[in-house]
């Protein structure tokens, strides 16, 4: 019979040691942001129209593993502020394709500049050593996530 841990060199509370310590740093990272007034799920929306294009609304839901209504109220808030747009798919009048918009964009980017500064000035203060274990850490982490 195999156990829960079947690698005998993984402690089991490496898992959860892990987990806690990617959540904590996502959540230091999500309070760096261009607008404070935004929702991590509206900038969730706009990311992924700026790094994939245009979307219909079933699309986003599905990527931000949502319903398409509350997918809605989130596209709507965003083109209410006119940070996207909306217009009929030209292939298929039916559809509907969301688009990020300039002033969307420069959120994106200005959030992304935010970010990565701050995390930038916090691997500084890292010794050497602890620089390269955690850029290292960053493409096994990558690795996992992609499975």
């Amino acid at each position: 019979m195999t156990g829960v841990n079947d690698n005998p060199l993984t402690n089991p509370t490496d898992g959860a040691s892990l987990r806690m310590a990617t959540f904590r740093l996502a959540r230091r990272l999500r309070t760096h942001r261009a607008i404070d007034s935004m929702s991590d799920a509206q900038f969730a929306v706009l990311g992924v129209l700026h790094k994939h294009g245009p979307s219909t609304l079933g699309q986003l839901a599905t990527h931000e593993r949502v319903s398409a209504p509350s997918m809605n109220r989130t596209v709507n808030s965003l083109e209410e502020a006119g940070y996207v747009v909306r217009s009929a798919d030209t292939a298929d009048g039916r559809k509907v394709i969301i688009t990020i918009t300039d002033p969307g964009t420069t959120v994106v980017e200005a959030t992304i500049a935010k970010r990565d500064n701050w995390l930038n000035q916090a691997l500084d203060e890292l010794d050497d050593e602890e620089h390269a274990i955690l850029v290292r850490a960053a493409e096994i982490m990558r690795k996992v996530a992609d499975r």
